[in-house]
C-alpha cells in the first residue's frame, strides 16, 4: 500500500495529466478553428477581386435583364479561374435573379445585403475585410464571397454579382484533409501531454511535496506518543501554515493531557481528603453511641446530655461537610447555571449579618454592616450571592478572636457595587495568599483543622467565576484580612 505522500503524489500527477489533456483538446479545437478561419481569410483576400474583374470585363445585366451570352462568358471565366466557385446575380434588394452553381441545388431566393455592403465599402477604401455572407446552397452556414455592384451607363444600380469563393465541393475536400490534420495534431499532442504529465509531474511534484514528508513525519512521531514532537516551520516551505497549525494543536493537546493529569491527581487528593474529613465525625459518632449503649443504665443524666449534644454537633458537622462536598462537586462539574435577577444587595447583606448576631454574642465579636444609601440594583443569582456572603462571614468568624470585629461593607462603583468582608483576625501571610482558594486550604493557611472542611472559599471562587467576577484578598499578619469582589448592575 503506498504511503500517504506517495498516494498524494500519484493523485496530483493524475490531476496534472487530466488538466494537460483538457488543455490539449482545447488547444487542438482552438487551433483548428483559427486555422480554418485563417485559410478562409487568405482565400478571400486572394480571390476577393473576382467580382470586380467580372463586372469590368462583361455586362451580366442589360436594362435589368439577364444577358444569356454574358452569363455563359461569366461561367466559362469562373470555371477557368476556380472550378469550385458559385456565381449569383442579385437584384438591388438582394433577390437572386439567376446563378451558376454545381448540381443546381440552391435553397435561398434572397441574400442578406449587409455583409455585401460591408465588403464593397471596405474594398472601395482599399481595405478588403474578412467577412462571410449567406451561402444559398446551405442556409444555415456562412461562407466567404466576392461581390461587386452592377451599374448601367447612367451609373444607376441594377444589381450585384455575388460569388461564393469556397463551394461545396471545395469544402468537402478541405474537410477531409482538415480532419486528418486535426487527428494527427490531436494524437501527437495527447502523447506529448501524457509524457509531460508523468515525467514532469513525478519530478516536479515530488520536489514540491518534499516538505510534506517532513510534516507527515512530525505528525507520525506525535502519534507514536512523542508529545514533544514539533515541526520546524522554517524547513517546510509552502506547508508553513499547516506546520504552525499542527504545532498549535499539539501544544493544546499536550496542555490538555497535563490538565487531565492534574485533575486526576487532585481527584485522588479529594478522595483522600473526603475520607479523612468523613472519618473524624463518623468516629466521634460511633464512639459516643457505643459509650451510651454500654453505660446508659448507670450514666448520670448530665453526662448523657453532654454525650448527646456531642453526637448532635458531630452529626451537624457531618451534614455540613456532605452538603459542601456536594455543592462544590456540582460547581466544579459546571452543573450549576446562575438564575440571574435584579435585587438590592444592601438588604441581602442586612439579612445575612442578622443570622450571625447570635454567634457574635457567643464569641464576643462585633458585627458591622456598612452599606451606602441609594445603592444601584445588581443583576446576579440571589441564592448564589447569599451563599458567597454566608461563606465569607462564616470564614471571618472562624478566624476572628474574641473582642474582634467583622465588617461587611458595600460601596457603589462605576461598573456595579463593591462588597468587602473583613475581620480583625491573625491575617494571612503573602506566601499563603495565592493558595487560600484551593480545595482543603484554610484561610489561615492550615490544612484540615477542625473548624471546617476547607471548601468555603473554594465554593466562593467558583460561584463568582460563574458570574464572571474575580475575588481579591488583602491581608497582613496580625492586621486582619479583607475579601473584595464586585457584582454588576443590570
Amino acid at each position: 500500500m503506498p504511503s500517504p505522500e506517495n498516494s498524494l503524489l500519484i493523485k496530483l500527477s493524475g490531476f496534472v495529466l487530466l488538466l494537460l489533456v483538457i488543455v490539449g483538446i482545447a488547444y487542438v479545437a482552438i487551433t483548428a478553428y483559427i486555422q480554418e478561419d485563417y485559410a478562409a481569410e487568405v482565400n478571400q483576400h486572394l480571390y476577393g477581386g473576382i467580382a470586380d474583374h467580372t463586372v469590368a470585363m462583361v455586362t451580366p445585366l442589360v436594362n435589368g435583364e439577364v444577358d444569356t451570352m454574358e452569363i455563359q462568358d461569366i461561367m466559362h471565366s469562373m470555371m477557368v479561374i476556380n472550378p469550385s466557385v458559385e456565381v449569383y446575380l442579385l437584384r438591388p434588394d438582394g433577390r437572386i435573379i439567376t446563378y451558376v452553381a454545381p448540381n443546381k441545388r440552391v435553397q435561398l431566393d434572397r441574400i442578406d445585403l449587409a455583409p455585401v455592403h460591408q465588403f464593397i465599402t471596405g474594398t472601395a477604401k482599399g481595405i478588403r475585410p474578412f467577412v462571410k455572407g449567406d451561402d444559398p446552397r446551405h442556409p444555415e452556414e456562412q461562407n466567404i464571397f466576392s461581390a461587386a455592384e452592377i451599374r448601367n451607363e447612367v451609373d444607376s444600380l441594377e444589381g450585384y454579382v455575388y460569388i461564393i469563393l469556397s463551394g461545396e465541393e471545395q469544402q468537402a475536400v478541405s474537410a477531409e484533409f482538415f480532419g486528418g490534420y486535426v487527428r494527427r495534431l490531436g494524437t501527437n499532442l495527447f502523447f506529448l501531454s501524457l509524457l509531460v504529465a508523468f515525467v514532469g509531474g513525478l519530478v516536479g511534484l515530488r520536489y514540491l511535496t518534499r516538505h510534506l514528508r517532513t510534516v507527515v513525519e512530525g505528525i507520525r512521531r506525535f502519534r507514536d506518543a512523542d508529545h514533544n514532537s514539533r515541526i520546524d516551520t522554517d524547513r517546510v516551505g509552502d506547508f508553513r501554515s499547516i506546520a504552525a497549525t499542527f504545532n498549535e494543536m499539539a501544544d493544546q493537546i499536550t496542555q490538555h493531557i497535563d490538565e487531565m493529569k492534574s485533575v486526576d491527581r487532585l481527584r485522588r487528593e479529594l478522595v483522600a481528603n473526603i475520607s479523612h474529613d468523613l472519618r473524624t465525625p463518623v468516629s466521634v459518632l460511633q464512639g459516643f453511641v457505643e459509650t451510651l449503649l454500654m453505660k446508659h443504665e448507670g450514666m448520670p443524666a448530665d453526662q448523657r446530655t453532654n454525650y448527646l449534644q456531642t453526637i448532635l454537633a458531630s452529626s451537624n458537622r457531618l451534614g455540613r461537610l456532605i452538603s459542601q462536598l456536594f455543592e462544590y462537586s456540582k460547581l466544579e462539574a459546571k452543573q450549576v447555571e446562575p438564575q440571574k435577577e435584579v435585587f438590592h444587595v444592601g438588604e441581602l447583606a442586612q439579612d445575612v449579618a442578622m443570622k450571625f448576631n447570635l454567634l457574635a454574642e457567643k464569641k464576643h465579636l462585633r458585627v458591622t454592616v456598612d452599606v451606602t444609601r441609594d445603592l444601584p440594583l445588581i443583576f446576579a443569582d440571589l441564592g448564589l450571592v447569599e451563599r458567597v456572603l454566608n461563606n465569607l462571614m462564616d470564614n471571618a468568624f472562624k478566624f476572628t478572636p474574641a473582642g474582634g470585629e467583622v465588617v461587611l461593607k458595600i460601596r457603589p462603583t462605576d461598573r456595579g457595587v463593591e462588597i468587602t468582608v473583613s475581620n480583625t483576625g491573625p491575617g494571612i501571610s503573602e506566601e499563603e495568599q495565592p493558595y487560600i482558594f484551593d480545595r482543603y486550604q484554610k484561610a489561615g493557611g492550615t490544612k484540615h483543622v477542625n473548624q471546617g472542611a476547607g471548601l468555603g472559599l473554594a465554593i466562593v471562587k467558583k460561584i463568582l467565576e460563574l458570574h464572571g467576577q474575580p475575588i481579591h484578598v488583602r491581608s497582613r499578619k496580625e492586621k486582619g484580612t479583607s475579601f473584595i469582589f464586585e457584582l454588576p448592575t443590570q
